[in-house]
């Protein structure tokens, strides 16, 4: 995880080198740069008049040059970037689409209960030709949803009831508009009523509309008391200039911001005494000015600060941001962190697709699990404080020359995402390039593994790690690959377990209690040693075999075995002979020494049997009895066998005691030995 984090964050850092290369090559080549200022009188009328539309300004009745070009000064300062991106935008011919409502509820849903957005609707009455022709409803369209006005088209025929109900008897124009200042308040519905039907008088309708939501200050008094009061709202952006109206993009951040930032327009046109103005430190019109409890703000003078609805709208979102919008930017770092392990992550392709899914779904799912708790401490009410010195951390932040950059790089990366996924791949491979390195020189095998290598690899894996029993038979403390790496528990949550019997491993075999059979009064561990060093040898030989390979037996193996069987054997089937002739062939050589029987003299030394184990003398499953000397193993159920039987036992499937059928990997209550009753008389 911390890799890719790294990897993300040196991606940033070269997304901020390479803009600022950008920029010193677009100066190299033109001899200006982004934050410039632009001399309007130099500008076609063309160039004036799509400032105009960028900016929300209607100029249908100004025929010529220098009435435009006055507009475009009273509005604000226009910079490169600015004129740039309004050219860039007009050549874009982009088809915007528009909502065909189906009946009541659809409308309702859309228009009726968004509180936060502004609707155009055109209403199509029964049998009637819609008021807006189709050529100019799409030039509508297409004009008012660069200022975040949607539009959609409602026909009666569809629903006539609710048209009879809202008294839509002819075809017309409805407009939604938040009606209070308050986030998710009221929607207001208003029909157009105008005589002219063409695109700049429907547009000047909407503006008309739009503006009368924002507070207009006409003298200095008002602006005197205005700026002396204090209210809920923490974030003023207020707009010095000679204007009959608010541009439109101004109108539209306005309804979008609602509950959060209060928009004041300032109309200084008439005004004869302006020294307030420079006791607040305005100087010059038109002015941005955002003003918040850590002092003023004049938006326009750092990078990337336009006059449009995208910069402004991008500048007050990181100033006073929603949750959602926090909730939208965690989620693309976090996807952006995950696709990272397309590149990190070597072998097959296969493996590589399987790793980068189960990545996302672990990510974006323990990223929605964190934010349920957010969410809910934000809704107490003592945490107020936390959220306003959060919001005043943002802004202190924010307005800084260096988030100016970030801003300016993300509106830039935005409009091209060709060349922000480009980005993005390169470095990925680059990445991919490093590892794959870095991985030769530690002469890993995986890097070379195919497509059905890795998915052999996984099905093993699967079936070996999927279930582990033997965190039942650890006494001792062990070191976990949990513990070093959690993405490794992360991603085995990613295969479930689909199947009724999984298959169990045998790891758990060697955690099973193990121990040699002694005898009282019989020789001590060095004379066997020295009397029998074969059958010791071999027995160990044979124990290291049986653990490293579970249950392949030979066919060799398998004749030799029958050979050696006496005919009691053989009638006791192939699994008994087998065990009598593998497992137990030292019994001959310890007979000859002599062993214990259950008809002998020799008494078992039960003091060096583990405790729980149950007394006996005979194998079950070869059905011998136990030896002096041989090795033992014990079942959490107590039963004891000889070892090399039960582990062949065991490693066949059969995961259960051969007498009980309790679970072999599976711990069970202790049995304790009834004590003798002492034989003193109580004193």
């Amino acid at each position: 995880m911390w890799v890719k984090l790294c990897c993300l964050l040196l991606y940033f850092l070269a997304l901020f080198v390479l803009a600022r290369v950008f920029e010193a090559v677009a100066w190299y080549e033109s001899g200006f740069l982004a934050t410039q200022l632009v001399d309007p009188v130099a500008l076609s009328f063309r160039k004036l008049r799509t400032i105009l539309e960028c900016r929300g300004l209607g100029y249908s009745g100004l025929p010529e040059k220098k009435d435009v070009r006055e507009l475009v000064e009273k509005s604000g300062d226009l910079m490169e970037g600015e004129l740039y991106s309004a050219l860039k935008e007009e050549e874009a011919s982009e088809a915007v689409s528009s909502t065909n409502f189906s009946g009541e509820m659809h409308f309702y849903e859309l228009v009726e209960d968004t509180k936060d957005g502004i609707w155009l609707v055109q209403v199509i009455a029964n049998d009637r030709s819609p008021l807006v022709g189709k050529v100019h409803w799409e030039k509508m369209v297409k004009k008012v949803s660069r200022f975040g006005i949607r539009t959609g088209t409602f026909n009666c025929s569809s629903d006539p009831r609710y048209c009879k109900r809202r008294g839509w008897l002819k075809s017309t124009l409805i407009m939604s508009v938040p009606q209070t200042s308050t986030s998710k308040g009221k929607v207001m519905l208003k029909e157009y009523s105008g005589r002219k039907v063409e695109v700049e008088h429907i547009f000047k309708w909407i503006t008309a509309h739009a503006a009368s939501r924002i507070k207009t200050i006409y003298n200095s008094e008002h602006l005197k008391e205005e700026w002396n009061r204090s209210d809920q709202y923490r974030v003023k952006i207020y707009l010095f200039a000679s204007l009959d109206q608010p541009p439109a993009f101004f109108s539209a951040l306005s309804v979008k911001f609602t509950g959060r930032v209060e928009f004041i327009f300032v109309n200084v046109e008439n005004w004869d005494n302006k020294s307030y103005m420079a006791e607040i430190g305005v100087y010059k019109t038109p002015s941005y000015i955002l003003r918040t409890p850590e002092g003023i703000y004049r938006y326009g003078n750092n990078t990337g600060e336009f006059i449009s609805l995208r910069a402004m709208d991008s500048f007050l979102r990181s100033l006073q941001p929603e949750v959602n919008d926090l909730f939208v930017l965690s989620l693309v770092l976090v996807n952006l962190m995950a696709w990272m392990d397309l590149f990190i992550t070597q072998g097959a392709t296969i493996k590589r697709f399987v790793v980068l899914i189960s990545t996302l779904g672990t990510y974006n799912s323990l990223l929605i699990i964190s934010w349920l708790p957010v969410l809910g401490f934000l809704q107490l009410p003592y945490l107020d404080s936390f959220y306003e010195y959060s919001l005043k951390l943002f802004r202190y932040s924010n307005t800084t020359t260096l988030a100016s950059w970030v801003r300016a790089d993300w509106m830039f990366y935005s409009s091209h995402p060709a060349l922000f996924l480009s980005t993005y791949l390169g470095h990925g491979l680059l990445i991919d390039y490093f590892e794959k390195k870095r991985r030769r020189n530690n002469n890993m095998d995986e890097v070379n593994a195919n497509n059905l290598e890795w998915l052999s690899s996984l099905w093993d894996w699967y079936t070996s790690y999927l279930f582990h029993p033997i965190a039942s038979f650890q006494h001792l403390p062990f070191d976990s690959d949990w513990d070093e790496d959690p993405d490794l528990f992360l991603e085995r949550l990613a295969f479930p377990d689909l199947w009724l019997h999984p298959l169990i491993p045998t790891d758990y075999i060697k955690n099973l209690p193990m121990w040699r059979f002694r005898c009282l009064g019989a020789h001590s561990d060095e004379e066997m040693l020295e009397t029998f060093p074969d059958s010791e040898s071999d027995s160990d030989s044979e124990n290291k075999d049986v653990f490293s390979s579970d249950r392949e037996v030979s066919e060799d193996d398998e004749l030799s075995a029958f050979q050696g069987c006496s005919a009691g054997e053989r009638r006791r089937g192939v699994e008994a002979c087998l065990c009598a002739s593998q497992c137990c062939h030292h019994e001959p050589c310890e007979r000859k020494a002599g062993s214990y029987s259950a008809a002998g003299d020799l008494e078992p030394d039960w003091s060096a049997w583990p405790s729980g184990m149950l007394h006996c003398t005979e194998c079950v499953v070869c059905l011998e009895n136990f030896a002096r000397g041989c090795l033992l193993m014990g079942l959490p159920c107590g039963h004891v066998f000889h070892q090399n039987c039960i582990v062949m036992w065991l490693a066949g499937g059969r995961h259960c005691c051969p007498v009980c059928r309790w679970a072999s990997y599976k711990k069970k209550q202790p049995y304790t030995h009834p004590q003798p009753l002492s034989s003193e008389p109580p004193s």
